[in-house]
């Protein structure tokens, strides 16, 4: 049998699908929204878009100018069509390119879009080849297979060495932080989101010739995986990345001893009060509250520290968090960006380390933009009296299984 028509099976095999990988409206619409606000009409290119759900929705709900790629042209006629069909066939423009050799100018899209298609090239490779697309402000969205159990079986990674090497979210993130990146957000795909490719592709596969060429080598490779998933689901799954380039202008990194006095006088200039300066002071003496490597800086461009952001242990009930505070800007430096830069350092070092959960008492008006919501809506409560606006959590992992409770700060704190 030639390669060719095990490839023409496999694509016969998939033809009319509404989804080639797991995916639903509900979680293209939720990475939508972590990609933050969009210009008016959004430049974006949908990469390995395959029939073109995720373009169609893209152009229909965000308005967005939609330039879809991918190398199997009939995908590319069935986009075309169902576009004319839908009335937005002027919206959607189709290329028919390899996604690693794109031949797109620097900067032409405000959003890169790719739901299950990454892999083809690689995660690390999408990461390096599809930043110098992105215009200032851009985002780059991403779905991945990942491992979701500690400790994956021995015929899951059996199953998935000889396919595609996986890791974890946090290993993909450092990856994505490594190649310049800030995380806006994570969102672990709901098994619903299988059952909507799997579904459609299981009764297709109860109806197809298995004598036709290269079909029954395409029927065995697609039950054995959907026979992986049933039996080994819960030790991996699909996880959207939403990511954007980070600001060149700010070098974050983990402070020296040689900054801290200049730690000590930021947060004293920044604040109406010492408080804070003899709080990071007396944290640093906590041996159960001090992560080593949680204390962050962002330097301006003459090497001088312009901000500060500092993550110590904390717990919700008994199960451990991790707690933003202070964040503090020199006066010469705010409003300039260096505060969002640090902030977003830290976020990411936590997301790296495999924290769950950041707290914070903050401004309301400000954090959100991280992600941060009230953490009143997960049954989360300080032990103090606060506006409950002002009390807020991120979910680091995209999970939502987030533990409820009261937060216990370290003894510095003084709550």
């Amino acid at each position: 049998m030639s390669d060719n028509a095990l490839y023409d099976a496999f694509f016969a095999l998939h033809h009319g699908l509404p989804r080639q990988g797991p995916g639903s409206d509900n979680t293209s619409r939720r990475l939508l929204a972590l990609a933050g606000p969009l210009p008016k009409r959004p430049r974006v290119l949908d990469l390995g878009c395959g029939p073109g759900r995720s373009a169609l929705l893209l152009a229909a709900e965000a308005g967005a100018q939609v330039t879809a790629v991918d190398l199997h042209e009939p995908f590319l006629d069935e986009l075309r069509h169902t576009a004319q069909a839908c009335g937005i066939g002027d919206t959607i423009l189709t290329v028919k390119a390899d996604m690693a050799e794109l031949p797109f100018p620097d900067g032409s899209f405000d959003l890169v879009w790719a739901e299950s298609s990454a892999y083809n090239i690689g995660f690390d490779t999408a990461l390096r080849k599809w930043r110098r697309l992105l215009a200032p402000g851009g985002s780059l969205v991403l779905t991945e297979c990942e491992w979701t159990a500690e400790e994956p079986s021995a015929e899951a990674r059996a199953f998935w060495d000889q396919h595609y090497a996986l890791r974890t979210t946090a290993g993909n993130t450092a990856a994505a932080v490594t190649a310049g990146y800030n995380v806006l957000g994570v969102h672990r795909q709901p098994e619903s989101d299988w059952d909507e490719y799997y579904g459609p592709l299981g009764e297709r596969a109860e109806t197809a010739d298995a004598t036709a060429p290269g079909m029954a080598q395409a029927l065995a490779a697609t039950r054995a995986e959907m026979g992986m998933r049933r039996d080994h689901g819960t030790e991996y799954g699909y996880t959207g990345h939403v990511l954007r380039p980070a600001d060149t202008r700010w070098h974050t990194r983990p402070e020296t001893e040689a900054d801290i006095p200049v730690v000590r006088a930021i947060n004293a200039a920044a604040f109406a009060t010492a408080e804070e300066a003899g709080l990071v002071d007396a944290l640093r003496l906590d041996g159960d509250a001090w992560l080593p490597g949680t204390s962050y800086v962002a330097e301006a461009a003459d090497g001088s520290v312009a901000a500060y952001a500092l993550l110590t242990r904390c717990h919700v009930g008994d199960v451990p968090a991790v707690a933003l505070a202070p964040v503090a800007v020199a006066p010469e430096h705010q409003r300039k960006g260096a505060g969002q830069a640090v902030v977003r350092a830290v976020l990411d070092l936590a997301r790296v380390r495999g924290e769950r959960l950041v707290l914070l008492l903050g401004h309301p008006g400000y954090y959100p933009r991280f992600g941060f919501e009230a953490a009143s809506r997960y049954s989360i409560r300080p032990t103090f009296e606060v506006p409950d606006e002002a009390m807020m959590v991120l979910v680091l992992d995209g999970s939502g299984g987030v533990p409820q409770g009261s937060i216990r700060y370290p003894a510095a704190f003084g709550v």
